[in-house]
């Protein structure tokens, strides 16, 4: 499967842009998936449901099944958090998986930067962000061998996350950017 990543600051529109692209890329008749990250401690079960009861008496697992959607919550207790591999091997069979965070994962990372968040940019630390989209023009010293995005541009996200991941397909006839087994026709895209 491919893999790739959107990251910026807490407030920067993560994702607000990740809901306006996967619609797009949807619509080139590709299955997608998405991970988010998040360093704040989080729950999605409630105190008082059963599946919070099992949790809390100490089961490692527990799959919550229905005839619309089914979770699975895995308490680490203590043990490290599982690295990005470690998630998407969990992935079923998918064309791609839209990452939100793992800022440090070497994947192609798309950075969504705002200015006036008053936050300095990731793409002078991080050698994986491979484009910058942002509502406002980029600073001077801006490096040439990354792509700079209108943020407001769906369209051209859309078209650049494609192009990076298999930069032999023209998108102008539409065609899905994945070969049938979902390997990569091409090569790497990005910056060497």
């Amino acid at each position: 499967m491919k893999v790739f990543g959107v990251a910026g600051y807490s407030g920067s529109g993560k994702t607000t842009l990740l809901e306006k692209l996967l619609p797009e890329i949807i619509a080139h008749g590709l299955r997608v998936s998405v991970i988010k990250h998040t360093h704040h401690n989080f729950d999605i079960d409630r105190p008082g449901k059963d599946s919070f009861r099992h949790r809390q008496a100490g089961a490692g697992e527990v799959l919550l099944a229905s005839a619309s959607r089914w979770v699975l919550m895995n308490e680490l207790r203590g043990a490290p958090e599982p690295s990005l591999a470690d998630y998407l091997a969990r992935f079923s069979p998918c064309d791609l998986v839209l990452v939100e965070g793992f800022k440090d994962e070497e994947v192609p990372t798309l950075e969504v930067y705002r200015p006036a968040n008053g936050k300095p940019p990731l793409w002078p630390e991080r050698r994986q962000i491979v484009a910058v989209a942002s509502d406002e023009p980029l600073p001077a010293g801006f490096p040439a061998a990354l792509m700079a995005l209108d943020l407001n541009d769906t369209a051209a996200i859309v078209r650049y996350i494609l192009d990076t991941l298999n930069p032999k397909v023209a998108h102008a006839t539409h065609e899905t950017p994945f070969s049938p087994c979902g390997r990569r026709a091409g090569g790497r895209g990005g910056r060497s």
